[in-house]
């Protein structure tokens, strides 16, 4: 019993409470940890059996023990959660944006459904192009790689000494450039072939006035961007899964 009361004693229920925070951040703001359609009591079961596998390698950090160093530390731990999943998640912008252009070349912007994701309407290439990177973010493991990183950062970042520096805010606005980049590269093929596609039926309306645009155009256009959308799905897949090994990489560093 006289162990038992030790074991509940004030540092090792701040250091529980510190874990915690941090392990909470990584399961609301990291993707696919952050699924909405993952229930809330699954996320905090889990976040609970984290703490307890993880407890052994935390150590308490050196803070004055009162109400506000303890509030100060929990907030850091959820800011460092919140700005690393922002910089993974910045990496699945780049397929929503790339989704988004194609769909308004493909005419399908009207058809905009809710993203599991984000909580948020986006048009249905961008919830496809998003879902099928989830997939194969898991299938390369990728959701092992941020359980990995939770676990180094406790060594490499002690518990309630996060604050963003400028190393941190200058990769986030890299990233945000990047995200804009390689979405309209992504989608370059399929917006480059439907600027060709209304070229060709702006030429076939001047020689032939009775063609019907609306008629013909339009499904010839959804047409040939499927098509070109289901050719380049592989190396667009390639190269968001090279974007979000490096972004992973980087966390390693800026933490």
């Amino acid at each position: 019993m006289q162990s038992l009361v030790e074991f509940l004693g004030q540092n090792h229920v701040i250091l529980f409470m510190l874990l915690f925070a941090r392990i909470s951040g990584l399961f609301a703001f990291f993707p696919f940890f952050s699924h909405s359609s993952i229930p809330v009591v699954v996320k905090t079961s889990l976040a609970i059996f984290m703490v307890v596998f993880l407890y052994p390698l935390a150590t308490l950090p050196n803070i004055e023990i009162n109400v506000v160093s303890v509030t100060l530390a929990v907030v850091s731990e959820l800011l460092m959660g919140l700005i690393a999943g922002l910089i993974l998640n910045l990496v699945f912008g780049m397929l929503q944006l790339a989704g988004m252009q194609i769909a308004f070349v493909m005419g399908f912007t009207l058809a905009s459904v809710i993203d599991p994701q984000s909580n948020s309407q986006s048009p249905i290439i961008s919830q496809i192009l998003t879902l099928i990177g989830l997939l194969v973010l898991l299938s390369f493991n990728m959701h092992h790689l941020m359980l990995i990183f939770l676990a180094k950062s406790l060594h490499i970042l002690p518990l309630g000494a996060f604050y963003p520096g400028g190393a941190l805010w200058a990769y986030l606005v890299k990233s945000v450039s990047s995200m804009f980049i390689y979405g309209f590269i992504l989608s370059f093929p399929i917006v480059g072939l439907s600027l060709l596609a209304d070229l060709v039926f702006g030429m076939l309306m001047k020689t032939m006035p009775q063609f019907n645009l609306l008629v013909v155009g339009f499904p010839i256009k959804i047409m040939v961007g499927l098509v070109v959308l289901i050719a380049v799905l592989a190396p667009m897949m390639l190269v968001f899964k090279r974007e979000f090994q490096e972004a992973l990489n980087h966390l390693f560093l800026l933490f």
